[in-house]
């Protein structure tokens, strides 16, 4: 679930003024999955900017201190969470680790790098949510090396039903601090887009798979 309005447009607008997230419904970009998107989002780039990661830092770490208060370590998603996972553990004090998509296929062989103790629940910190499936995957590694996973806190969703049941089904609590939603309201309210392109944004979100600039 996102957090409060106030917090999601604050976060929506750092992401748009640092053009972590492009908007181009006329030119549209197309994802590693073939899908054509007037979307693309990179958070990574939030890291350059010491004031904007600081912010989205704390406020995840503060999210963590409300919801999961047992939490004693955090688990970054390689790659593009590590950056702002170790922020996050930084500012709440606890051990770090982060988890490949896949076991490295040389030396130890590790999914999970860093110490980790199967004692320790553990938060996992993710800066994106698609399909929340590479999230999920990052999960079950975890899961399989014995960890209490708490939940998952995320910087940004594109708020996708299968998102949704994707986690629901691997029961796996989300809370993102912005989304998909508030990101269109504050595009528009500072004119970052014109409003007839909000209506082509709206429909890629419900059809992302199907979606053609051309429609």
């Amino acid at each position: 679930m996102p957090k409060e309005s106030s917090t999601a447009q604050q976060v929506a607008e750092y992401l748009l003024q640092i053009k972590a997230i492009k908007l181009e419904p006329k030119n549209p970009f197309t994802w590693a999955s073939g899908w054509q998107s007037p979307i693309y989002c990179d958070n990574r780039i939030t890291l350059s900017y010491p004031e904007i990661r600081r912010f989205l830092s704390h406020r995840m770490a503060e999210e963590i201190k409300m919801r999961y208060p047992q939490t004693k370590a955090i688990a970054g998603v390689a790659t593009g969470a590590i950056g702002i996972g170790m922020l996050v553990a930084e500012a709440l004090d606890l051990p770090f680790m982060y988890v490949r998509p896949e076991p490295k296929k040389h030396g130890r062989q590790n999914q999970i790098e860093g110490h980790f103790d199967p004692e320790a629940p553990t938060v996992v910190v993710e800066d994106l949510i698609s399909t929340g499936k590479s999230s999920l995957q990052a999960v079950e590694a975890l899961r399989n090396a014995a960890i209490n996973v708490l939940g998952m806190v995320a910087l940004f969703s594109y708020e996708f039903d299968t998102a949704t049941q994707n986690m629901r089904q691997a029961n796996v609590e989300l809370t993102t601090l912005s989304g998909y939603s508030a990101l269109i309201d504050t595009a528009i309210a500072t004119k970052y887009i014109a409003p007839e392109q909000e209506e082509i944004l709206k429909k890629w979100r419900e059809a992302p798979q199907l979606w053609s600039p051309k429609q």
